[in-house]
């Protein structure tokens, strides 16, 4: 669908008040009716019909999902109005009112539905906020190792439940035990982190 124009109305959180004004004038980007274009970084956030975060989309996908009858629930008030075409039937103009919130129909691709990102120790350390999560303290990347606490010449998989942050000095202390054999407590559990 082609869209003609589309204009922004103000989203209020809350009661509004008696009078109908927003709490304070707004900027003029936000005032109602003030033009998209102002705003090219607009996004709409898109989830799939579980609920599940997706990604950012701009206003035009939105519409396109929504003109495609895709849309299988949204949330919030609705914050962007379109502008479409004239209807040479009936002589009216299309209007699309999108939410902030959009869940599309369908189904995505699993991969697309699995926020976690791929272990690197580069990620793994990011998780672990660049701490040895066997002695607590912080080192820089190039002084940190990942640790596999359930070893894997015993068995254990290099998955992010399984894998820590460990300076050299506590990996090799370590060594092919695991953290109970070694007598060194973890200070955190390792998790599967979902970055979005």
């Amino acid at each position: 669908m082609g869209t003609a124009s589309a204009t922004l109305r103000p989203v209020h959180a809350g009661p509004r008040p008696a009078t109908g004004q927003a709490d304070g004038p707004l900027p003029p980007e936000f005032q109602p009716g003030a033009s998209v274009s102002r705003l090219p970084g607009l996004r709409l956030l898109a989830l799939d019909a579980h609920g599940r975060a997706l990604d950012w989309m701009s206003w035009q996908d939105a519409t396109c999902l929504y003109a495609r009858g895709a849309v299988a629930w949204t949330l919030g008030e609705p914050c962007i109005e379109v502008h479409g075409g004239t209807n040479r039937r009936s002589g009216q103009r299309s209007v699309l009112h999108l939410h902030p919130i959009v869940a599309a129909r369908g189904h995505a691709r699993p991969q697309a539905l699995d926020p976690t990102p791929a272990l690197t120790n580069q990620a793994l350390f990011a998780r672990d906020q660049h701490l040895c999560l066997y002695c607590g303290r912080e080192f820089h990347r190039s002084s940190l190792t990942r640790d596999h606490v359930h070893p894997v010449s015993k068995g254990g998989l290099d998955l992010w439940e399984n894998v820590v942050s460990a300076c050299f000095h506590c990996n090799s202390r370590k060594g092919n035990r695991t953290p109970q054999q070694a007598g060194m407590p973890l200070l955190a559990i390792p998790y599967r982190p979902s970055w979005i």
